[in-house]
């Protein structure tokens, strides 16, 4: 458990500094801090502004400090999942346009959403139960 909730913490710190690297992140100089007028491209793939790149620090800053126990490990697992899903819904919702569209979201970052939640959700409930199996 504690080591899935590594690697996530990794991809996400990840995800966060590269989004600040330009070469990493095309059409950097056009990044907003929110809103669908960032033009900038993560891995000239997933539409990113500094709120973006701010929240996938965040995340990877929890995940670094509740992941060293299994309990902590599990619920940023599952609960990140869960936000994950809720934002992979809320991007499909939303026009790709809209003054809503605040993170920003395309296409490819809805998704990366998708995946993020049913890995980050399965990895917790299909670990935990392996976790007291074990006991």
């Amino acid at each position: 458990m504690q080591w899935a909730a590594l690697i996530v913490t990794i991809l996400f710190l990840a995800a966060g500094v590269l989004g600040f690297t330009p070469g990493a992140t095309s059409n950097y100089m056009s990044m907003r801090f929110a809103g669908h007028h960032s033009t900038a491209l993560l891995l000239g793939l997933f539409q990113v502004s500094i709120l973006h790149n701010i929240v996938h620090l965040l995340f990877g800053i929890v995940g670094a400090l509740v992941r060293r126990s299994p309990a902590g490990s599990f619920h940023y697992l599952l609960w990140g999942g869960i936000v994950y899903a809720v934002l992979w819904i809320y991007g499909l919702v939303i026009g790709a346009e809209s003054a809503a569209n605040f993170v920003p979201l395309n296409t490819p970052d809805n998704w990366l959403h998708f995946g993020l939640a049913i890995v980050m959700i399965s990895s917790a409930l299909v670990l935990n139960r392996r976790c007291f199996k074990d006991r």
